[in-house]
């Protein structure tokens, strides 16, 4: 040691102190592997220094001196991140050091000195302060004793730096708080989790919440509310705290499978992969022992059908399951002949369990035959050794005969309603088995009849009557079931044409009763199903000739009488029926479609429903020229182009009146207001849902509709757009969630599809709109209610029209600034079909609007310039910006006293002027009627070509009294150093002074020259490009310019 350095440790021990504590530092920057040992080394310093007492602060103040620049390094390092983990090392280990006394005071003292650092205002301090709490914190052994009153203060601290606007000292504040979290006695900690959860926008922080919140009830929602992140770091998080902290118990079958499903389909596969660590290594092993029967009866498979077969496909293609040695289907044959019945019955994860595993088995059966077939030698024959061996493994699981089989699957039939889920997963095993013998074949055929035949479940009420038990329109009242039974036909009867001759044959047994009228409802309903399942599983009508009973049999002596029928099931099967007929006729029948829409005028609502869904589906397959056609209504001229939808009165309506188009009929459907549905379940069939689905679906598939005219579309669109933003469509969220995905994709789609949006934009504004155009009123409340709908539909349809095609050439030009200057920029005609195009017709109709002096007129004009200033234009589009130069003016006259959105239309004029290649020369009347023609607008409209972007305003009338009069000295004409002076003397006067003294010469002169000058520099400004604005909201230069241009102007008019 140097003498002055031994001078000074000498006279200065704590200088000393920290010296040897800042070298200790230093050193553990470099790596985590000398950590141990300076520990060590910093521990006996603490204790030579004295331990407890004045000592022990000595060392505490050295200490802190020594540290205070690891919280002054405005940037983080990994060196200065391992002095931070050593110093919390050091104070954790402190506290359970017993060689002195002073090891907890050091630990209390030091947090006290990191906590009022958390307050400090310099970031790099608070920082460090949380992260070394953090560490401390999560270091200290359980036993360590720490006052109450430095806990509480540590607490209430980072609780505080839980709000702090940096992310990372949210993070850490929330790490630290973590071992405090217990719910319940947590004073709030939980809670404050919970609501920043909600807030947070930071992924880092949201993360560190998952981690740190306690397992309960409260937080186990939002836990499981987390797996829908839009982070994939949270989502992860999430699945690990679940698995960790939750047991499978404590979750709700609801939300069990919430988490699978989420889990198994999100797009990451890294969540994937936690997903199936916690299915695999928690539920299925730790909870459930390894048996997937039991893990399946935690999920409710017969309500979560889907949810379970996703679990098995996982766990299958992990490699997780296997068929165990002994365990198959046959092993539910018993041998005891005491029994009536030597078959036990399957619970319902066992049928899934089965189906899946064996569909599992067949399809890597195919696979290795598929390999074996592909390749040649010794990996051929491996190949077919182990098809072989997975076919083996199916023979030995599946029934050993076709009679087991069906004796199997009657024997869950006949159990009751209780085994019809386990009884359709057998059914589906059918397509598995072999059924190419005859004698097979026959014991299949039989059964099957068995099925078709067999009579719909229904209740009975306490009035007596029946009621049926399902859907009312499918074999066995559920899709799944009548799916099962047709794919087991279609298996057993799969040659050309044999299915369908061995169900229509069913089907004319089963129509003899209702030929006669000697059949009762459930038997007109379960003919109905039985024929519903032949015509849903044909491809044409061809295979229903020389059948028991041929289409047009079937159409006249079934299908239309049970149309007819009284009771609304008969009614609603028939009409499906009907449907599915008209889907598989190259031409549609006359009387098919007559009914159709007789029962969608005069129908009940549920009866409606159907043949709305049946006359949509016929129209997108045969078109509504086809159909039109079948009831005798030809298609107008060629010439004619048909812009509005003929309004009809369904309640009124005749249904002997066949002059109007299937359109106009269903369009008159929106305009009915006393549709009933029901909105419990999932009960989608309601008018209002099908009519927006069926119109959109039209608007979609526009290029296959020639025969529907382009102003249709428009009608169509504006209607879609109307029915999104309603009142009534918030409780139809199925409605709400179709149109949602149609209007996402409708734009990108066609440039004709923008060309639409833009017509029907202010057609759907004046139909929204209360108090104009003969819409509505009502209260205030609902008033504005109704103005907010319609600004938001405004800004929707804006947002539309900017939408980006998903062609590569419009994605080229559009990835290119819309008001980017060009040198060479190429003159286009295509205003019409973008944004130019509606901003000239927003425009037009705040300038034609007949009622801006009403309220309603004036929150209209005031909503419709607000949407003008985020539309952009392109610099090809020469002659749409010219004429919009001359539209603006009437805009800013229309909203001159909104002072902000005067501003805003300023800069657009400034905008507009910058992108005019002449701006000096002004379009002619011509060439706008021409513009105003092509948008199919009204021509005749007069351009305002004034330069100024806002009328001027006359200056007010000053109120205050004459100033006295002053007595002037004689002063010399003034030189041109002392024009500013003068000038700025005479601006100072008041107008009322300046009126009553007479103007001389020489300041008349200064103030000619002034208003030149200003002029000038204000035209320079605004043919400039204008500059960007800037985002702290600050006021461009053009705007002042035009400001100081229109002062010019009044004070030039009051001179």
């Amino acid at each position: 040691m140097a003498p002055a350095a031994a001078v000074t440790g000498a006279g200065d021990p704590d200088h000393r102190i920290a010296r040897e504590v800042a070298r200790v530092l230093d050193e553990c920057r470099a790596s985590h592997a000398v950590h141990p040992r300076k520990l060590r080394e910093l521990a006996a310093l603490r204790s030579s220094s004295g331990g407890g007492g004045g000592g022990g602060r000595l060392f505490l103040e050295a200490f802190c001196d020594a540290l205070t620049p690891l919280f002054a390094l405005a940037r983080r390092s990994a060196g200065s991140d391992r002095v931070a983990r050593f110093v919390a090392a050091f104070a954790s280990a402190s506290a359970s050091s017993s060689a002195d006394g002073g090891g907890n005071g050091f630990l209390e003292e030091f947090l006290r000195f990191l906590v009022t650092a958390s307050k400090a205002a310099h970031r790099p301090a608070r920082f460090r302060a949380c992260q070394i709490i953090s560490e401390i914190i999560m270091r200290l052994p359980d036993d360590a004793e720490v006052s109450d009153e430095i806990w509480d203060e540590v607490i209430d601290g980072m609780k505080v730096r839980v709000q702090d606007k940096i992310a990372a000292i949210r993070t850490y504040a929330v790490r630290a708080l973590s071992r405090f979290a217990v719910d319940g006695e947590d004073g709030g900690i939980v809670d404050l989790f919970l609501e920043t959860l909600d807030n947070e926008q930071n992924a880092e922080v949201r993360k560190a919440i998952i981690f740190s919140l306690p397992p309960s009830n409260n937080t186990l929602e939002s836990v499981v509310e987390s797996m829908r992140d839009i982070s994939e770091s949270v989502r992860r998080a999430a699945y690990s705290v679940l698995s960790a902290k939750f047991p499978l118990q404590s979750l709700t079958i609801k939300q069990r499978t919430t988490v699978l499903h989420r889990g198994l389909s999100d797009r990451s596969a890294s969540v994937n992969n936690e997903c199936l660590k916690m299915l695999k290594d928690e539920w299925l092993v730790k909870y459930c022992g390894g048996d997937v029967i039991s893990l399946l009866r935690f999920l409710d498979v017969e309500t979560y059908e889907s949810v379970g077969e996703s679990v098995m496909a996982v766990l299958l293609k992990d490699g997780a399951l296997r068929v165990h040695d002994g365990h198959s289907i046959r092993q539910y044959f018993t041998a005891n002949a005491e029994q009536d019945s030597n078959i036990q019955l399957m619970d319902a994860e066992v049928g899934l369990y089965w189906r899946i595993m064996c569909k599992h088995l067949q399809a890597e059966a195919q696979v290795k035959g598929s390999e074996a077939a592909a390749t040649t030698g010794a990996e051929a024959a491996v190949y077919a050794s182990e098809a072989t061996d997975k076919n083996d493994l199916l023979d030995s699981v599946l029934p050993s005969t076709i009679t087991d089989y069906v004796d199997l699957v009657k024997a869950h039939l006949s159990a009751g309603p209780n085994y019809h889920f386990t009884s359709r997963q057998l059914l589906l095993l059918g397509e598995m088995l072999d059924f190419s013998d005859t004698t097979n074949r026959k014991i299949a055929s039989s059964f099957l009849h068995e099925l078709l035949v067999r009579p719909l479940e229904h209740e009975v009420d306490d009035d007596g009557n029946q009621i049926a038990i399902g859907d009312g329109v499918s074999l066995g009242g559920d899709k799944d079931w009548a799916k099962a039974v047709a794919e087991l036909a279609k298996k057993v009867h799969s040659s050309v044409g044999e299915f369908e001759m061995v169900v229509s044959t069913v089907v004319e047994e089963m129509v003899r009763p209702c030929r006669e009228r000697t059949a009762d409802f459930m038997q007109w309903m379960h003919c109905l199903a039985v024929t519903g399942l032949l015509l849903q599983n044909t491809s044409t009508l061809r295979n229903l000739q020389a059948t028991a009973i041929e289409p047009s049999e079937l159409l006249h002596s079934l299908l239309l009488p049970a149309a007819k029928q009284n009771h609304v099931d008969v009614q609603r099967a028939a009409l499906r029926c009907l449907c599915l007929l008209g889907l598989l006729e190259n031409r549609p029948n006359t009387e098919l479609v007559k009914q159709l829409r007789l029962s969608f005028i005069n129908g009940p609502d549920l009866v409606s429903a159907i043949a709305c869904k049946a006359l949509i589906d016929l129209v997108t397959w045969h078109g509504p020229q086809q159909i039109d056609r079948a009831i005798g209504i030809e298609s107008p001229d060629s010439s004619y182009e048909k812009s509005q939808f003929t309004q009809v009165d369904l309640s009124d309506m005749n249904a002997d009146d066949l002059n109007i188009g299937v359109l106009d009929i269903l369009f008159s459907g929106f305009h009915k207001d006393d549709w009933e549905f029901d909105l419990e379940g999932d009960n989608h069939d309601n008018v209002p849902t099908i009519l927006g689905e069926g119109f959109a679906k039209i608007l979609l598939l526009s290029g296959n509709f020639a025969s529907i005219p382009a102003d249709l579309h428009t009608v169509i669109l504006a209607q879609l757009i109307r029915l999104y933003f309603s009142e009534e469509a918030k409780e139809l969220e199925r409605l709400k969630q179709c149109l949602s995905v149609f209007f996402q994709h409708y734009p990108a789609l066609s440039e004709k599809h923008k060309s639409c949006i833009s017509n029907a934009f202010v057609p759907v504004m004046k139909a929204m709109w209360p108090g104009l155009y003969g819409n509505a009123g009502g209260s205030p409340v609902a008033i504005s209610k109704r103005r907010k709908l319609a600004v938001q539909a405004s800004r929707f349809m804006v947002q539309m029209v900017q939408t980006q095609l998903f062609s590569t050439e419009s994605m080229d030009q559009a990835s290119k600034s819309p008001e980017s200057p060009s040198v060479s920029a190429n003159v286009s005609n295509n205003f019409d079909i973008s944004e130019e195009g509606l901003a000239i017709r927003i425009a037009l109709e705040v300038a034609s609007c007949p009622d801006k002096k009403t309220a309603a007129g004036k929150a209209y004009a005031l909503a419709l310039c607000k949407v003008v200033p985020l539309l952009r234009f392109r610099q090809s589009e020469q002659k749409a910006i010219k004429c919009m130069r001359g539209l603006v003016n009437h805009l800013a006259v229309s909203v001159a006293s909104d002072k902000e959105l005067v501003k805003e239309l300023a800069q657009m004029a400034a905008r507009l002027r910058s992108l005019d290649a002449c701006p000096d020369e002004e379009l002619s009347q011509d060439d706008a009627d021409v513009i105003f023609k092509k948008l199919g607008l009204d021509d005749g409209f007069k351009l305002d070509t004034t330069n100024q972007a806002v009328p001027p305003t006359p200056a007010p009338r000053s109120v205050r009294p004459p100033a006295p009069p002053r007595r002037r000295t004689k002063q010399a004409p003034p030189s041109s150093s002392d024009e500013s002076d003068e000038e700025e003397g005479e601006v100072s006067v008041p107008a009322t002074s300046v009126s009553r003294v007479p103007a001389t010469p020489s300041m008349t002169a200064a103030a000619a020259r002034s208003q030149r000058a200003s002029k000038t520099a204000a035209l320079s400004k605004m043919s400039a490009k204008p500059p960007a604005i800037a985002s702290d909201g600050s006021e461009p230069d053009d705007q002042s310019d035009v400001t100081s241009e229109e002062e010019d102007s009044s004070h030039e008019e009051s001179s």
